[in-house]
């Protein structure tokens, strides 16, 4: 159990209970104490409390009182009550107001840790039977997220039985990614449903909706629906927020609400509608491994710009890369490992990534390990040699302003090859690479100088010292302060 509340008005026996039930074997979180009824109800009033052992006569509120003020609550803990008198009038009473047990002064040691184990396996069991209802209610609940009821009677069934708890006011349906793997929400106010086709579903009560995206779900890449009310518009809701959750991956937008995403004019979509055709997805297909990978690049640059723009449509991307890994599993099955193969078709799955952004960098980097792999005839060597070209610049530059884009475009090679070959040449990305020399020159300047920690964040690139206060922590464990003083020891 969680929480054990004692209430007894005389010191050395609230005391005793106290460290009876502590050495009673039963696993209790937290014992708490007080000593009259009307302490007691504020902290029952505050917290859940599992289980109550409360004193009949106190002063400023007897634990009858206590007991009937506790009923009219809505979580209401298992009550022991104790007394002095064996006075049966007293325990009727008590047990009319649904106390559990009545245990007479002076208290037994075996009697209290008797009752507490009894209690202990009545709440493990109601925990279990309350996660096994939970648990077929979001069963229910994700099919009706992609399920129209069946009959008007199943929707009066579904309304009668939800309504009154979650869908009787306004809610919103949330249909994304969580970024970085974030924890799932455990709140009663958020009905959690993960793994609906390829995206989390989370149904939250309207007026708790605005703490939800500044919490710790602020990143989430989420379609968001609009208010609705009522089990049977739970669909129309869901159906809502993946929409908004296809406009959020193309226009890389943490947050977007079902009738936000912005039309792309007639003319704009007209024009990409190439990159999508036949010809242009055989184009794609036939110049991997022919030693043309700048046109390769150019080519997917050209379809991936349109997707972002949104001139092309989501639902005519998603077909155009289902026809293209198809196509490109086929006519390359021999040539791949089971890995890749099965690498290959997760790109199916879109809303898997966060946005566009993270879709486009794991398939490019699949494309032009595919492309090497069949027989990419680019100059090797000729890389190498971009690649040590860029490791010099960055060595001698990692204390300004650069990035992917400033080092590539410095070496005159393609961004997204680039990304690809330095990765290959390096073992680990740009940002880890960048992020390593810059840490391992500030270990050296807290060591080797007096330096203001400051200065040292300025020489080594990052103009926001707390920015590279909390880098260091993450990659160190401690502080830079505490860095250089474990050094100087």
């Amino acid at each position: 159990m969680k929480t054990l509340l004692v209430v007894e008005d005389e010191k050395m026996i609230r005391r005793g209970i106290c460290t009876i039930a502590k050495r009673s074997g039963v696993e209790i979180e937290e014992i708490l104490e007080c000593g009259n009824g009307e302490e007691a109800l504020e902290i029952v009033k505050s917290r859940n409390i599992d289980v109550l052992f409360t004193d009949i006569r106190m002063p400023k509120m007897d634990g009858i009182e206590l007991v009937k003020e506790i009923n009219t609550l809505e979580n209401k803990p298992i009550i022991v009550a104790i007394s002095g008198y064996d006075d049966f009038s007293y325990a009727v009473e008590m047990m009319r107001n649904g106390v559990r047990e009545y245990i007479l002064k002076p208290v037994d040691r075996d009697k209290i840790c008797s009752i507490l184990t009894k209690i202990e396996a009545e709440l493990a069991d109601n925990s279990k039977k309350q996660k096994t209802e939970q648990d077929i209610g979001r069963q229910q609940i994700k099919y009706l997220l992609t399920n129209e009821p069946e009959s008007k009677e199943e929707i009066e069934t579904l309304k009668a039985k939800y309504d009154g708890e979650f869908f009787g006011g306004e809610y919103v349906v949330c249909c994304g990614c969580r970024k970085n793997d974030r924890r799932a929400p455990e709140d009663e106010e958020i009905i959690f449903i993960p793994g609906v086709g390829d995206s989390d579903v989370f149904i939250i009560e309207k007026e708790k909706f605005d703490g939800f995206l500044t919490s710790e779900f602020e990143e989430c890449y989420l379609g968001i629906s609009r208010p609705n009310k009522g089990i049977e518009n739970l669909r129309e809701a869901y159906m809502q927020a993946c929409e908004a959750r296809r406009a959020a991956f193309c226009m890389v937008k943490s947050h977007i609400y079902g009738d936000e995403a912005a039309k792309v004019p007639d003319v704009l979509i007209k024009q990409a509608a190439a990159y999508i055709e036949d010809a242009a997805m055989s184009k794609r297909l036939q110049l991997i491994g022919t030693g043309k990978t700048d046109e390769l690049i150019a080519q997917w640059d050209r379809f991936f710009i349109s997707v972002e723009r949104r001139q092309i449509k989501e639902e005519h991307f998603e077909a155009a890369q289902e026809r293209f890994i198809e196509d490109a599993g086929r006519t390359y099955r021999t040539s791949l490992t089971e890995e890749d193969y099965m690498e290959l078709q997760m790109f199916r799955h879109t809303l898997l990534y966060p946005s566009i952004i993270e879709y486009r960098d794991a398939f490019m980097n699949w494309i032009l390990k595919l492309n090497e792999n069949i027989g990419n005839r680019d100059d090797t060597k000729q890389s190498d040699r971009k690649m040590q070209q860029a490791l010099a610049y960055i060595k001698e530059n990692y204390n300004s302003d650069i990035n992917m884009a400033v080092v590539s475009n410095y070496i005159s090679m393609n961004y997204s090859l680039f990304s690809f070959s330095f990765k290959q040449y390096t073992g680990m990305n740009f940002v880890n690479y960048l992020k390593n020399l810059r840490m391992d020159e500030a270990k050296r300047m807290l060591a080797e100088t007096d330096m203001k920690v400051i200065e040292i964040s300025q020489c080594v690139g990052y103009d926001n010292e707390k920015h590279f206060m909390k880098i260091f922590k993450n990659e160190f464990g401690v502080s830079p302060s505490e860095y250089r003083k474990n050094m100087q020891r």
